[in-house]
């Protein structure tokens, strides 16, 4: 694995990038997820919808062979070949509007590498800050899992029980075209989402990957159903993927103003776990 003192050299290396929350990509992801496509400037930007702005576009030549940018840039040389999006925690200041510009801030927060059950692993915390009429808005940390190409030896996963009894659910039945447009609207290019050859032959999982951020997204989505408050704080955490296009059920449980939400695959192992936290009464927006 890459030196340590050399990936320390990336932690407090900061990037910023400016865009136009525009309304389209967002109408887009609406009726992505079947929903009319209501949203237009001045609209307030849903939680976890801004993972729909600020996305690099590097050329062709300049990404690996998962699709992703090519490691040494912002993000730190980790010689670790595949890269997972292992969980984040978001605080939610103020509304994100529709149709103003906004600047992100990205800082590597930390780097730390250790032993996994079936082998060796890399996480990288990158802390993002995002701001409109320059006040912070958004506070985003954002875990990044390195490891290392799938072997004979890997060890199963360990099969985790819902947490709580739910009180909600949701079925999803993820297709290819959902995750097409997914990573379209999110300029995600890692072959796991689209390329069903190297999800499997290369990365060892048993068909295409749902996207980590849009199952993320569906369990907030479900969550702020439930509450008619405004969203302050969401974490969640990837513990198995969701693969093959097998239906998958996004559950929670609530307890006042907080949620506990979970996604749970077709044979019962928890795929993703979160918590979401809303504001004790409406906030007007």
């Amino acid at each position: 694995m890459t030196g340590k003192t050399e990936l320390n050299d990336w932690i407090g290396r900061q990037e910023q990038h400016s865009d136009v929350l525009r309304a389209q990509p967002a109408r887009f992801l609406q009726a992505t997820l079947g929903q009319a496509p209501t949203l237009t400037e001045g609209s307030t930007l849903p939680p976890l919808w801004h993972w729909l702005y600020f996305l690099d576009a590097q050329p062709a030549g300049a990404l690996g062979r998962d699709g992703h940018p090519e490691k040494g840039g912002f993000l730190p040389p980790v010689d670790l070949p595949r890269r997972m999006w292992a969980g984040g925690r978001l605080s939610f200041l103020k509304p994100l509007r529709l149709g103003l510009n906004a600047t992100k801030l990205s800082t590597i927060q930390s780097i730390t590498q250790k032993q996994g059950r079936s082998g060796p692993l890399c996480f990288v915390t990158v802390r993002h800050e995002i701001f409109q009429h320059g006040e912070c808005a958004l506070r985003e940390e954002h875990d990044i899992v390195y490891r290392q190409d799938p072997t004979g030896a890997d060890r199963p996963q360990v099969s985790m029980a819902p947490p709580k009894a739910p009180q909600h659910s949701e079925h999803i039945h993820p297709t290819e075209v959902l995750l097409f447009r997914y990573s379209a609207l999110t300029f995600n290019g890692h072959r796991i989402h689209y390329d069903i050859d190297y999800a499997r032959q290369v990365e060892g999982y048993d068909g295409l990957v749902v996207h980590g951020p849009l199952t993320a997204t569906l369990l907030a989505m479900m969550a702020q159903r439930c509450q008619p408050t405004a969203m302050t704080a969401f974490e969640f955490r990837g513990l198995a993927p969701l693969t093959g296009m097998a239906p998958f059920t996004l559950e929670g449980h609530s307890d006042g103003d907080d949620h506990t939400l979970w996604a749970r695959r077709a044979d019962g192992q928890v795929a993703m776990t979160a918590k979401a936290r809303f504001a004790a009464t409406p906030v007007r927006i």
